[in-house]
């Protein structure tokens, strides 16, 4: 099972509410988007707020994990790494549910970069259907797939920075028409002039969504 980092209910007491954050490449679930948990807990106060390890250690440099590698960025072979972790990641929202004792439908994916696509390559393909994804500067990996392949339409957010040097600006749209081909509900937020990072306009509208979703 992978590790994971957690931020509590603000209330103290059992979570309603579960957000998954799935890190990206070179990251651990101990680093920033933990932080988000953090900042978000007063205004979800009954959420609990979890970021595991990606599966894999970083194979580009001495510390961090991974999903899968990045050695190889065809489309190709990034589908055939988010194959391989898949099953690990089902696993372990499957144990959060169970140990949370929590419905799919309060549980919700967010993910930054490579996080991003595995959350909405693993999340379209459970069911029963989750309560959403929040896609941070990420990219719809198997989007030929995904309208025969996919078992729940879970409602998603995307967000993207116009300046985005590592994931460029245009997967945002490629991402949204995908989605949107497969039948599953899409929003986006374009952040101008942002690089490959999360603004307070995403973080603010990022919130908002999950408490839109957590009904």
């Amino acid at each position: 099972m992978l590790s994971d980092y957690a931020v509590s209910p603000a209330t103290g007491a059992k979570a309603a509410h579960v957000v998954i954050f799935l890190h990206g490449v070179g990251d651990s679930g101990s680093g920033g988007l933990l932080s988000i948990g953090e900042m978000w807990a007063p205004m979800l106060p009954d959420t609990e707020f979890i970021c595991p390890d990606a599966p894999f250690a970083f194979d580009m440099a001495p510390m961090g994990r991974q999903w899968f590698s990045l050695e190889n960025t065809t489309p190709s072979a990034m589908l055939a790494g988010a194959k391989a972790a898949e099953p690990l990641l089902n696993a372990y929202i499957d144990h959060i549910l169970t140990t949370r004792e929590i419905a799919p439908g309060n549980l919700a994916l967010v993910g930054f970069s490579q996080g991003t696509m595995m959350a909405l390559y693993v999340g379209p393909r459970r069911s029963p259907q989750l309560a959403g994804i929040i896609g941070y500067s990420g990219a719809l990996i198997g989007s030929e797939s995904l309208a025969l392949e996919k078992k729940s339409a879970p409602p998603t957010l995307l967000v993207h920075g116009t300046a985005d040097e590592v994931v460029p600006f245009m997967a945002l749209g490629v991402s949204e028409q995908g989605l949107k081909s497969a039948q599953i509900p899409v929003s986006t937020l374009a952040c101008h002039g942002l690089g490959h990072s999360i603004d307070d306009n995403g973080l603010a509208t990022g919130l908002k969504f999950l408490k839109q979703v957590f009904i």
